[in-house]
């Protein structure tokens, strides 16, 4: 479609309406024709750029009202020049809905009038979180394994599911040339989980036992069949990452062990209410916008909780907020403020319903607050939203998030006596602002300041000096000028 540029003054208009709970702006017209072209934002070491906004496959593409149609809510968001979709092997009928709008919009390999280049213009990422390559895998306390498919099936089997239900037959069969973008491993909560995703690239490839899904993806992938999984040598993904919302330490984890340069995306929570938990903005985000990752906000609502729905999981229809932010708390800032999040590529918002009247309809909405700079939000502006959303439900939106800890001191010091004297240690989490240094005293005496970065690997961070005596210790420290001390270390 052709976009037409609408002015600033009136996309303030627009969103000023929306908020305030209007449905006409006098001497203005409005149609899809009219929207702006869609910002883009180039998507980590993809080479793809994605739009700011992408379509989420929740709401009603999951949870669907009696009278809402989820398609078309998928042929808007194409017609508006969106380019970034999502979906889940855990989202009930989603991969179903896309599929039908892929019919229509002749997205089907093989099949008479495939549109090729409309194909290679998106990006479609669907996920699994199946933690195991094959079936007969066991789940244990710390290591669940989910699936709408068949239980007791592995990863790959969730692949050739998404195919299937996206482009083929719906029962297990798919067309040849069907793929998607990326798959991601679904949902990381902690390190057992991390563990088992590695098994096979840390550990040696036995194709007799089972492993974990990161390196049979990789197959399927690159088109090779080093786990014997992939037979035919099909190239069924272009990318693979995770995603997570729960536990920024794990999901850090997940980046330092991946010496083989696999994953190339993440999807994380992240809204203002994120520094009431152990935030992600200051912590898993930097190190993913460190390795250059593609980054994907998600739970920019809250999912929903900002609204009307409780701080719990989405389970029902009737969960889906269907309305267009409150005139207290504007929707619009919501995107913002997940968009001016350094690191943040796109977004993916669940849309409840589409409108002919685009004040009330969510995906126009959501597109206009997505058309920002990354740095289009002040740092006053930021505070100020976050303590808006911080009077919502007493700031107890982020149910899916750890809480929060406090700025923490350095993880896992060590001292070494070799021909120097050696400290090392992990980084520290951050709370209230990102991480600037971290200072070592001997004794009361400080000896030495070492900058903090983004640590991506499981490389330490290290201090050197000349032996000495007494106790050391690493101190923690802020770019608000906030200190965590560890305790005393000293030679054994």
């Amino acid at each position: 479609m052709k976009h037409h540029t609408v002015s600033r003054r009136q996309f303030v208009k627009l969103s000023a309406a929306a908020a305030a709970g209007l449905t006409i702006l006098p001497g203005f017209r409005f149609g899809l024709d009219q929207l702006p072209a869609p910002a883009k934002r180039m998507f980590g070491k993809t080479g793809f750029e994605v739009t700011t906004l992408g379509l989420g496959g929740q709401a009603s593409l999951q949870w669907t009202p009696e009278d809402v149609d989820p398609v078309p809510i998928i042929l808007k968001a194409f017609k508006m020049g969106i380019n970034y979709f999502d979906t889940s092997n855990l989202y009930a009928g989603s991969q179903l809905n896309f599929g039908e709008a892929f019919q229509q919009l002749n997205l089907i390999p093989c099949a008479p009038g495939y549109d090729k280049k409309l194909r290679e213009s998106v990006f479609l990422t669907t996920k699994t979180h199946i933690r195991w390559a094959k079936p007969g895998f066991s789940d244990t306390e710390e290591v669940k394994n989910w699936t709408q498919g068949e239980h007791g099936e592995g990863a790959i089997a969730d692949l050739k599911r998404s195919l299937s239900q996206m482009f083929g037959d719906g029962k297990g069969n798919y067309p040849e040339g069907a793929y998607v973008n990326m798959v991601l491993m679904h949902s990381l909560n902690n390190t057992d989980e991390v563990d088992v995703l590695y098994k096979g690239l840390e550990t040696p490839l036995n194709k007799e036992d089972n492993f974990g899904t990161l390196v049979a993806m990789r197959d399927f992938r690159d088109g090779t069949n080093h786990t014997g999984l992939n037979p035919k040598m099909e190239k069924l993904i272009r990318h693979i990452g995770f995603s997570g919302h729960l536990n920024s330490p794990a999901m850090i984890e997940m980046i330092q062990r991946d010496e083989y340069n696999i994953l190339d995306g993440m999807l994380v929570a992240i809204n203002p209410n994120d520094k009431r938990y152990l935030n992600h903005q200051y912590n898993v985000i930097p190190v993913a916008q460190a390795k250059n990752l593609g980054i994907i906000a998600m739970k920019v609502f809250a999912d929903g909780a900002m609204y009307s729905k409780e701080s719990r999981w989405s389970g029902t229809a009737e969960d889906v907020v269907r309305t267009v932010g409150t005139k207290e708390l504007p929707s619009k800032p919501l995107v913002e403020y997940a968009l001016t999040t350094p690191g943040i590529h796109t977004a993916i918002i669940g849309i409840g319903q589409i409108s002919e009247d685009p004040l009330k309809c969510q995906l126009v909405q959501n597109y206009y607050a997505a058309q920002i700079d990354p740095e289009g939000m002040s740092k006053e502006k930021r505070l100020e939203l976050e303590a808006k959303t911080g009077r919502v439900k007493d700031g107890q939106t982020n149910w899916f998030q750890l809480p929060r800890t406090g700025l923490t001191p350095p993880h896992n010091l060590k001292i070494n006596k070799k021909d120097k004297l050696e400290i090392t240690w992990d980084t520290a989490y951050a709370a209230d602002a990102p991480l600037s240094h971290y200072e070592i005293f001997q004794g009361d005496k400080k000896v030495a300041a070492v900058k903090h970065h983004p640590q991506i690997t499981k490389q330490p961070f290290t201090f050197n000096d000349r032996l000495g005596e007494g106790d050391y210790r690493v101190v923690t420290v802020d770019k608000a000028g906030n200190r965590a001390e560890s305790g005393s270390i000293s030679f054994s």
